[in-house]
């Protein structure tokens, strides 16, 4: 029964959209972003409308005799129907000023064929006898991604048309309205100086021992972001959403984070509180809390918000705390090193910044010097290996008291709550060190006057 039905087509759309080209070929601009030639179900549609594609990048008029003309210079003219199938569109359409009506509904039935053809490959893959769960659902995703996006699966692309889409994202950073692939910004100006901001599809990697302010230091990257007018993701597995929130509040209100969670606060406090809130609900910000996700579950959900709400900035803390595919006694390296891999995937695939917080491994407090190495990095060499950007948080204050380092450097003040950012690897610009003030209890790090990148 259902082998006899046909794929889903609405011919009388088709014929209205191309008759609309032939009465007013100005109005290929309105239906050009909504529609390609593929969408037609009719080959003679889709070479009529691919005609007059060529014929508008060429900035050439539209109307039936120079589409005529265009279709017999590349020998379709006989194959899409001749003069007399052109002279019937322009008959059948009523009128060109719903124009974009007809394409939407050409739309809608492509993506409708397009689904069954994605619903026919997911079948062929669960026929599949495979014990690797994950990547067949993967894969299906991957499927069902393109068909919402409409991007079809990548391949082998000529070097000329990366060189056209790349003079092409020159010309729509020159333009701020068109400008979709500019850096984040991190809000500290030397740390972007250095960085160049935070480019989308990277994956940077921010490592530190417990306790040095990596969680608080993401979170301010975000809210500064969010307040520039990225739209910020936030995958808590150590912090509920409510503790987060309390944090960021503390932050942007600057009222100490134990006060504000106990509930000691004096009446201008409570004015700035009021203040903050108003504020922080407008920023294009979303937080999911659910402890112990694994890759898939958080590649679903990630895809999901930027479906719905665009997405920017993806902020994970932390990486050790993704729950990898393993059981019991397998090898934690080799499921941190798939994570890595998966980070980094849905960052290209998103074309996204994901920025992950990493804990260290206790080496680093065992050494003389205390300062973090790329070896440092818990679980797997494979973060140094996948990652765009890896900085880390130094702080001496952590290490030393002030008598310690009085004997230890004599001469040279405390670095109380002074927190270098080294950047250890850096794949597309230059390493180096950035200074930042950290205040505990506010849960805020500064930009210092006098820093200057390393």
């Amino acid at each position: 029964m259902y082998a006899e039905k046909l794929l889903p087509h609405d011919l009388e759309a088709e014929e209205a959209v191309v008759g609309s080209l032939l009465i007013d070929g100005d109005s290929f601009v309105r239906i050009s972003s909504l529609i390609k030639p593929e969408d037609f179900y009719r080959e003679r549609n889709q070479l009529c409308y691919a005609a007059c594609r060529s014929l508008f990048e060429r900035n050439e008029a539209i109307d039936q005799v120079i589409l005529a003309r265009e279709l017999s210079r590349t020998n379709q003219l006989e194959s899409a129907g001749g003069m007399a199938y052109l002279s019937h569109l322009v008959s059948v359409t009523p009128t060109s000023a719903h124009s974009e009506h007809y394409a939407q509904l050409v739309a809608r039935t492509s993506t409708m064929r397009t689904l069954i053809d994605a619903a026919s490959r997911i079948s062929v893959i669960g026929y599949d006898d495979t014990d690797d769960v994950d990547a067949t659902l993967r894969q299906a995703e991957d499927i069902l991604f393109g068909v919402r996006t409409g991007q079809p699966q990548r391949g082998f692309l000529p070097l000329r048309q990366i060189y056209d889409q790349y003079l092409e994202e020159r010309a729509a950073v020159a333009d701020p309205l068109l400008a979709s692939d500019t850096p984040m910004l991190t809000g500290y100006n030397d740390l972007d100086e250095l960085l160049g901001g935070m480019q989308r599809s990277d994956m940077i990697v921010l490592g530190a021992r417990p306790a040095m302010g990596k969680s608080t230091l993401a979170i301010n990257v975000s809210i500064n972001a969010a307040q520039d007018g990225a739209t910020v993701g936030v995958f808590s597995l150590e912090m509920s959403r409510e503790q987060l929130a309390l944090r960021i509040l503390a932050a942007d209100a600057q009222i100490d984070s134990h006060r504000l969670r106990l509930g000691l606060v004096t009446e201008a406090d409570e004015q700035r509180i009021t203040d903050s809130i108003g504020r922080l609900s407008e920023l294009p910000m979303y937080i999911d809390d659910t402890p112990f996700q694994g890759m898939v579950e958080m590649r679903s959900k990630a895809r999901r918000l930027s479906l719905e709400h665009g997405l920017d900035l993806l902020i994970v803390d932390y990486l050790q705390l993704i729950e990898g595919r393993g059981k019991g006694g397998d090898n934690r390296v080799q499921e941190v090193s798939e994570i890595s891999r998966s980070l980094k995937g849905m960052a290209r695939d998103l074309n996204i910044c994901v920025l992950t917080c990493s804990q260290l491994s206790r080496g680093v407090t065992n050494r003389t010097s205390h300062r973090p190495m790329l070896s440092d990095l818990r679980d797997s060499g494979s973060i140094e290996q996948d990652a765009d950007v890896v900085m880390f948080i130094h702080r001496e204050d952590m290490y030393y008291t002030e008598e310690e380092w009085a004997q230890r450097s004599p001469g040279c003040p405390y670095p109380k709550n002074i927190a270098e950012i080294i950047v250890a690897k850096h794949r597309n610009g230059p390493t180096g060190k950035v200074t930042l003030a950290f205040r505990d209890n506010l849960l805020r790090f500064y930009s210092m006057p006098n820093s200057e990148p390393a």
